[in-house]
């Protein structure tokens, strides 16, 4: 016996017709008009869609950073994805600098055990030795880890500099993986900061100011031609401003294989949000910074072209009392990161589809499929097929909602989405066909995610 979604609009990346999902032994086993009920708990989706669970490859629980730890350990952090739809996550395994990578990766399974829905992750590639070649390689051929994250800023901590990166994108193509990076010019946010420092200027926004647009757009162009001449494919990490959105476009009119995500935070707000009193603008630090007015829109215009492909969080949260605080009189000692996982969804369809910037099939292909197939998960993760992962969210249209810090299940103080109202929200949401959330009620369970090895 297993479940029976009834009467829904199933939506996918390239359609949307009505239908039944049946739903047993932890996967879909059977689409169709009228499906008959056969003993299955029947669930009533008349006047809802069924989408994919959402795919988040972009998110850090419990990041040790800045002299702390992201607030959201994997427990809660995949716990508040469940709650709004996401059913799968890509973490990162941010070893030190000179760690070897394979006990950080232990480190991050230790961790991860707890986790309340599937998970993979990506290694991060903080330095070059002797070893490095050789742990990427059991990473891609025995550990199920073909993305290598690379920092072009964080220099002198997780930072890598140009001929690093060359090292990692060379070894990454002979392995057949994915380079990803994420790009400022970090060299010059360090003089920035410095000078800022010395002028006396300490707030959340002299943070923004030390890592203005130009140095993520340099950044990108700088990793664009790095991977066209290492012949790397190349994947753009949280996307934030017109420069870095050109220079993607550019590389792709001429065919280089480059590929780029953007998070809500740069979609919906821009950096007024510095200008809160009380030190309230910390909760919106983070690395690249929320952007000037004006940015906004190239960004939505490349996710409708195809530009960009992927809509993650980067949730990475820090609570205001007690992690914040720690940067009160130094923006440079702010913990960097915000929460997202839980309202990803809510927002791309509010102010994404039901404000005309993307179709429905557009929606669950940035915040699902997309992911699944850059990432080697399709099509187990974001579809909707016989064989797929029962990972499914039945999508109530007519649903409202408010983002408050006060009712989120973020573990954290502050939402910098406080405020945002929606429409659209999940009425169901299931995990590998167990039902985790229903009518507003959470029922994830510690440790029922899978690791996912992945394969490109």
């Amino acid at each position: 016996m297993g479940t029976l979604i009834k009467n829904g609009t199933i939506v996918t990346a390239l359609d949307e017709y009505r239908g039944d999902v049946r739903l047993a032994g932890g996967k879909i086993v059977e689409l169709g008009p009228m499906l008959e009920a056969n003993g299955d708990t029947i669930v009533d989706a008349s006047g809802q869609y069924v989408f994919p669970g959402g795919l988040d490859p972009h998110v850090h629980m419990e990041l040790p950073f800045m002299g702390t730890v992201s607030a959201d350990d994997f427990e809660t952090g995949t716990a508040a994805g469940l709650a709004g739809g996401t059913t799968s996550i890509i973490d990162f395994v941010i070893p030190a600098r000179n760690e070897d990578l394979m006990e950080a990766l232990a480190a991050w399974h230790d961790k991860a055990a707890k986790s309340a829905s599937d998970y993979a992750f990506h290694m991060a590639v903080t330095w070059w030795g002797d070893q490095t070649a050789e742990w990427m390689r059991r990473c891609v051929q025995e550990e199920g880890i073909p993305s290598f994250k690379t920092f072009m800023a964080y220099r002198g901590a997780i930072g890598v500099d140009d001929p690093e990166l060359i090292h990692i994108m060379n070894t990454a193509r002979e392995l057949g993986a994915l380079t990803t990076v994420h790009a400022e010019h970090g060299d010059m946010v360090v003089d920035l900061q410095d000078r800022l420092m010395a002028e006396g200027r300490n707030t959340p926004k002299d943070h923004a100011l030390s890592r203005p647009a130009p140095l993520e757009g340099e950044a990108t162009s700088r990793a664009i031609m790095l991977a066209r001449m290492t012949k790397e494919p190349l994947y753009v990490v949280h996307v934030t401003c017109q420069q870095a959105a050109a220079a993607i476009i550019e590389a792709r009119s001429r065919g280089q294989n480059v590929m780029g995500e953007t998070c809500p935070q740069y979609l919906l707000l821009d950096d007024s949000v510095y200008d809160k009193p009380n030190f309230e603008g910390a909760a919106y630090v983070m690395s690249p910074p929320i952007r000037p007015r004006g940015h906004q829109e190239p960004l939505w215009a490349a996710l409708a072209s195809g530009a960009l492909q992927v809509v993650a969080t980067d949730h990475c949260p820090f609570n205001q009392v007690g992690q914040k605080d720690m940067g009160k009189d130094d923006f440079r000692k702010i913990p960097n990161g915000a929460a997202g996982i839980e309202h990803r969804l809510a927002l791309m369809y509010t102010y994404g589809v039901l404000a005309g910037r993307l179709s429905l099939q557009q929606f669950v292909d940035v915040t699902s499929t997309r992911a699944a197939k850059i990432f080697g998960l399709y099509p187990q993760k974001g579809s909707i097929t016989v064989g797929a992962d029962a990972d499914l969210v039945v999508w109530d249209p007519a649903a409202t909602g408010k983002i408050s810090a006060s009712t989120h299940h973020h573990k954290c103080d502050r939402n910098i989405f406080e405020g945002f109202e929606t429409k659209g929200a999940p009425s169901h949401v299931f995990s590998n066909g167990m039902l985790r959330y229903s009518g507003g009620n959470l029922m994830a369970e510690r440790g029922a995610g899978r690791y996912l090895k992945r394969s490109l």
